[in-house]
């Protein structure tokens, strides 16, 4: 099957997934072997390859633009996240973590993109540049990209995984290698960072 990457432009021009990650229901089960079947049947059929874009499109763009901090470059790495799923060759129905195997994915393709285009996003002083229609959205986002520019990039990464990804400590783990020990350091320390920022209490 030949993947129309000019159907996958992911993001839906919106940030909200950073400001409130529940916003709008899924409209598919997301149950892991209801993914995980959709994974294994994608490459050969557009409709399962529509509802795993449908499901994840805006998780996978958190993900992206929690790591190269670019709007644009992040929904670049949407069409490649799910254009590469198509590609995959061994992935178990069974045993597979269907929506950890998405978001590696979705980071793996951020971590490219952002090493390819570094110097383009180092120079970019604006992370935000259209969010959607209210005025009110985009001016919550440009906060909140400004506190997560307080972030180092793993800390940045961690947030974003736990809070738009709603993936567990372990599975954050797992996807970043390294211990869980470690990532729930990095987490307390971000929340720590953006709370102090923000003007927090608690």
């Amino acid at each position: 099957m030949t993947v129309d990457s000019k159907f996958y432009a992911g993001g839906d021009g919106k940030i909200s997934v950073l400001l409130n990650h529940n916003e709008q229901p899924l409209n598919y089960d997301v149950s892991g072997e209801n993914v995980n079947q959709l994974i294994v049947e994608c490459s050969q059929s557009k409709e399962k390859l529509e509802k795993l874009y449908t499901m994840f499109k805006d998780t996978v763009f958190a993900v992206a633009f929690g790591i190269t901090s670019d709007y644009h470059l992040a929904e670049d790495c949407v069409a490649e996240t799910f254009i590469r799923l198509t590609q995959i060759k061994r992935f178990s129905a069974k045993k597979g973590d269907g929506k950890g195997f998405i978001i590696t994915i979705a980071r793996n393709v951020a971590l490219e993109y952002r090493r390819k285009y570094r110097k383009e996003t180092e120079n970019s002083d604006i992370y935000i540049r259209n969010y959607g229609d209210s005025d009110k959205t985009v001016e919550n986002s440009i906060y909140i990209n400004h506190l997560l520019g307080f972030l180092n990039d793993k800390q940045r990464q961690v947030i974003v995984l736990k809070c738009c990804s709603e993936l567990t400590f372990k599975e954050i783990a797992k996807i970043m290698k390294c211990p869980e020990s470690t990532v729930k350091s990095r987490y307390r320390k971000a929340m720590a960072i953006l709370q102090e920022k923000a003007g927090a209490d608690n």
